[in-house]
């Protein structure tokens, strides 16, 4: 998949580029970061420059991968970073961070609805998850004014620093956005 590009009012959304790597390493050292996300602790100036130069362009060439840089649309300061990780051929799952300067202005709610929208009809995703660790209120919040419907508590769900955890489960459908899917949905009556 070819990298792009989206925009909300307030926000850029776009691939990370190596010239990221700065921000990214400081936004990196936030105690929060480290503790409810998978990027490694302590978060060394080489994971930065691994991820902007590395991972991130391998993510997107394979198509594995579709990590986005979320900035200002003023002045071109990072707020956030949004991607999406394909898990097989039939799951895909929105992970998240926001720069702990920025929080609490409903920057990752609307950079996470623009990237939604993006994997529904570029992509063709059918269901967009979401796991966060049990506990991590903040991500959940987010999830929840995104429009994840959160469906339960998966036991050892997530593996953190070699320690599976417990995390809340959720999901978005591009029905929850007024899209059309690319497969026909047929919910139980239990739904």
């Amino acid at each position: 998949m070819e990298p792009t590009t989206l925009s909300t009012d307030r926000l850029v959304l776009r691939p990370f580029v190596p010239s990221d790597e700065d921000e990214v390493y400081a936004a990196a050292q936030d105690a929060d970061i480290q503790r409810w996300t998978l990027v490694p602790s302590p978060y060394e100036r080489e994971h930065a420059h691994a991820f902007v130069n590395e991972i991130v362009p391998n993510g997107w060439s394979e198509g594995t991968a579709f990590p986005f840089a979320v900035h200002l649309a003023t002045d071109g300061t990072l707020v956030a970073s949004v991607g999406v990780h394909v898990h097989g051929a039939e799951s895909y799952e929105i992970g998240y961070w926001a720069v702990k300067e920025h929080r609490g202005r409903g920057y990752m709610a609307e950079a996470v609805l623009a990237v939604a929208r993006w994997a529904f009809t570029e992509l063709g995703v059918a269901r967009l998850e979401w796991r966060a660790e049990v506990g991590n209120t903040g991500s959940r919040a987010v999830a929840e004014k995104a429009g994840f419907r959160v469906e339960g508590v998966m036991r050892a769900g997530i593996e953190q620093r070699g320690t599976a955890r417990d995390c809340w489960v959720g999901a978005l459908l591009p029905s929850d956005l007024g899209l059309s899917s690319a497969i026909p949905y047929l919910p139980s009556s239990a739904a």
